[in-house]
């Protein structure tokens, strides 16, 4: 049995991976429950999962979920505070961060300062500070478990690879990696040309044509942002610079990611475009265990195609290259300006086009940092929002 807090529980990532806790109940207990505003949501969850304590960040909410849970034993507290004493617990074992953005690196350290197995989703955690979370990760012996899916792909393809645990040692392995090949989807605007970006609106960027994901991570999927974040990621979480680590744009979303070796050789990891299954496989790492969900037929998929992305097009991807390219704090810098960008997308201030704009110009303003800490990547954040309002 893994007593585990979920981090973001009310958004994509924790809705689903409540779904494996509940096909799983003999493996998993639900011990913490973190939800940003959607205490409606939170409240549900808690009154099915019974967890020890329930955090809602935003602090406004908290009367309304304490009031919900006041006739259960689950404790209540609110605030970015709670949320890194609730990761301290004795009791959690495994912490799956899933808060989406910057928001979510905070409470993650924390998490990893506390020996706590750290699931992954959020990669802003790593695309802002993946040299100082690996290093603490090391320093603490804590396993980080990729839960994005071109990441737990690339995991799975060098499980055999090492004559250590992998997990426990990002970036060592006795057979060396030669290339990872992340795939895309290239997302509901693939084909598309600026032109036609300028003036795209929201509700079709929304529309992903595999999978289901929150807004956010969907609009970053839609520019390849989302895309230049995981290089950045996997270049921390595998311990590969990123001149070795290529983009393919895969449309039909099976093969979620390969590793070429120094021999030549390939490995891959397929299967039908869903999340819960690099959830489950986080959970239940380094085991595997039985699964509801569909299993992928060749017949029914007779054509796996991949083809370059379009970087004139969608000028995201290069704009993550340069940044870890240029290393220090120019990705946090990157990191809070596509925030920035796609939130004024959402709200109409943006077209889509302009996302790239927007955020290569960031990337010229704020003042760079050659090694930050924690500390000056936190106020590379804040100063780069207030640059951009």
């Amino acid at each position: 049995m893994k007593h585990i807090a979920i981090l973001g529980s009310t958004g994509s990532i924790g809705t689903q991976t409540l779904n494996v806790v509940r096909r799983h109940p003999d493996r998993f207990e639900v011990e913490v429950l973190v939800a940003g505003s959607n205490a409606d949501l939170l409240i549900a969850q808690a009154l099915e999962f019974r967890p020890n304590v329930a955090v809602i960040a935003d602090k406004c909410q908290y009367a309304k979920v304490n009031e919900a849970l006041s006739q259960t034993e689950t404790k209540v507290f609110a605030g970015e505070g709670a949320i890194c004493d609730a990761v301290q617990m004795e009791s959690v074992d495994l912490v799956v961060a899933a808060i989406v953005g910057f928001a979510g690196l905070v409470p993650t350290m924390q998490a990893i300062r506390s020996g706590k197995t750290i699931a992954l989703a959020n990669k802003e955690t790593m695309v802002v500070a993946g040299a100082l979370v690996t290093a603490e990760a090391r320093r603490h012996g804590v396993a980080i478990l990729p839960v994005d899916s071109e990441h737990s792909a690339i995991f799975q393809s060098l499980q055999g690879e090492s004559g250590m645990d992998a997990a426990s040692a990002q970036g060592y392995y006795a057979n060396r990696i030669d290339k990872i090949l992340l795939t895309a989807s290239g997302g509901p605007l693939r084909g598309r040309k600026r032109d036609y970006l300028r003036t795209v609106g929201l509700d079709e960027v929304l529309r992903h044509p595999n999978w289901s994901m929150g807004r956010k991570v969907t609009i970053d999927s839609a520019s390849l942002m989302n895309k230049g974040l995981e290089v950045i990621e996997a270049r921390w979480l595998f311990g590969v610079e990123t001149d070795r680590i290529e983009v393919l744009v895969h449309p039909q979303s099976i093969v979620h990611s390969m590793v070429q070796f120094e021999d030549g050789s390939i490995k891959a990891q397929l299967g039908t475009p869903t999340m819960e299954t690099p959830i489950q496989y986080a959970l239940s790492y380094p085991h595997r265990i039985e699964s509801h969900l569909p299993r992928f037929s060749f017949w029914e998929h007779p054509e796996l195609t991949f083809e370059r992305p379009d970087t004139e097009t969608f000028r995201c991807l290069p704009l993550a290259y340069q940044a870890i390219a240029r290393g220090g704090n120019t990705p946090c810098v990157l990191n809070a300006a596509n925030e920035v960008a796609v939130q004024r997308f959402i709200e109409g201030r943006l077209s889509f086009d302009g996302i790239a704009d927007f955020v290569g110009e960031a990337l010229e303003k704020v003042p760079f940092m050659a090694q930050p800490s924690l500390d000056q990547l936190l106020e590379t954040d804040k100063e780069t929002r207030n640059l951009l309002k």
